[in-house]
């Protein structure tokens, strides 16, 4: 029987039996008062932490003068958040369009390719995930995510082997409009790729003059150690999504791409009624102040190697424990069986951790980037107490 509070919610998620009501940092409080540290963080989202006072603080001022216009106006903030952004981005990122959420930022990669290219296709990888809409959710891999809306997808995306050239090089032709590719598979099971694979894709599209499009929607914002995470590879794409990170909990998503790309955009191509507003954009702009002062990509790349390392000594100790993986604080546990990793995140819990499962049997990790060493050895010791107590 359903409970009364949650009889006119739409039935579209699976929740853990949990409230929160308050969070500050690392931590968040439940309705019952009990505090629990977060290697969550809203998926990948409070990169600050929660109720950060600089993001706080500049979303409250902003409320306070002006929260929405339209886009049939200047909008100052928009501004100076696109010259931030063309700071950090890789060097071909110029443009950029704003809009409310990764997937309507990737819905909008695509729309820009096919008008930039004149063609039909996409290639895109086995394992990704690129958001929910129709076109969306056509590019993502999982089925059971894909195949309920078949009869409206559009039947224009090539599934190719994640980090497998040969098999792009099979099936990218004339008719690509693009390739999108996520740099480092999140809900796929945080599956790194190997070193030449993004400049291989790269090196490819520029032969058939396809579209590089890199889904940095998890990646990006410094989760990975650098702004993001094509960087690693020196790879400069032509289109670059973000999201998530970029608002700090605040709603945002971003499209960026090389100028001459954008350019292929005219007013009435595309729009976004509360994409750029002020108030998301104040957000953002606090984000990427905060990122640069406290240097947290940085930061994230060496908590990354600690957390890492630490799971590799879980994995030494236990057989349940298949692979560790990962790239800066994007990190993966990769367990024998879905019920080891059902177990942890619910044993985890109850001990005061919030984990997340994915992939099946894969724990993936997102905490906020001002996680600490003493937050990272809390959940190994609690995860070695739970993994010596299953078989």
């Amino acid at each position: 029987m359903k409970n009364s509070s949650d009889y006119h919610i739409a039935p579209t998620y699976s929740r853990q039996p949990l409230t929160p009501v308050r969070g500050k940092g690392m931590y968040l409080w439940d309705s019952q008062g009990r505090r629990y540290t977060d290697f969550v963080g809203g998926v990948a989202v409070c990169s600050l932490g929660h109720s950060h006072p600089t993001l706080t603080k500049a979303i409250c001022t902003q409320a306070k003068k002006l929260m929405h216009v339209s886009n049939l106006y200047r909008i100052k903030p928009q501004e100076e958040l696109a010259t931030l952004l063309a700071r950090v981005t890789p060097k071909s990122i110029g443009k950029f369009f704003f809009c409310n959420s990764g997937a309507e930022a990737v819905e909008g990669a695509f729309k820009l390719a096919v008008k930039h290219t004149k063609r039909s296709r996409i290639i895109a990888m086995k394992g990704s995930f690129h958001g929910r809409t129709i076109a969306t959710v056509g590019a993502t891999w999982n089925p059971p995510y894909r195949k309920p809306f078949e009869m409206v997808i559009p039947q224009i995306f090539d599934f190719v082997p994640f980090d497998d050239l040969s098999a792009v090089e099979r099936v990218i032709g004339d008719r690509t409009a693009a390739v999108v590719v996520e740099p480092v598979q999140g809900e796929g099971g945080v599956n790194v790729p190997s070193e030449d694979f993004l400049p291989g894709l790269k090196k490819l599209c520029d032969e058939y003059g396809a579209i590089l499009i890199c889904d940095e929607v998890q990646t990006g914002i410094g989760r990975t150690g650098k702004w993001f995470a094509c960087q690693h590879w020196g790879v400069n794409p032509d289109e670059l999504t973000m999201a998530k990170a970029l608002g700090g909990g605040f709603p945002i998503g971003c499209l960026g791409a090389r100028n001459e790309v954008m350019r292929s955009f005219s007013p009435g191509d595309h729009a976004s009624t509360f994409g750029g507003n002020p108030l998301a954009c104040e957000a953002a702009k606090a984000v990427i102040r905060v990122m640069k002062k406290e240097n947290l990509p940085r930061r994230a790349a060496k908590l990354g190697r600690y957390f890492k390392r630490r799971l590799v000594e879980l994995a030494e100790k236990h057989p349940q424990v298949e692979d560790v993986r990962g790239l800066g604080l994007l990190v993966g546990m990769e367990l024998s069986e879905r019920r080891f990793a059902e177990i942890l995140v619910e044993m985890s819990r109850k001990e005061g951790y919030l984990i997340n499962r994915t992939a099946e049997k894969v724990l993936r990790f997102t905490p906020p980037l001002i996680v600490e060493k003493k937050d990272i050895d809390g959940l190994v010791e609690v995860m070695d107490k739970i993994l010596i107590g299953i078989t």
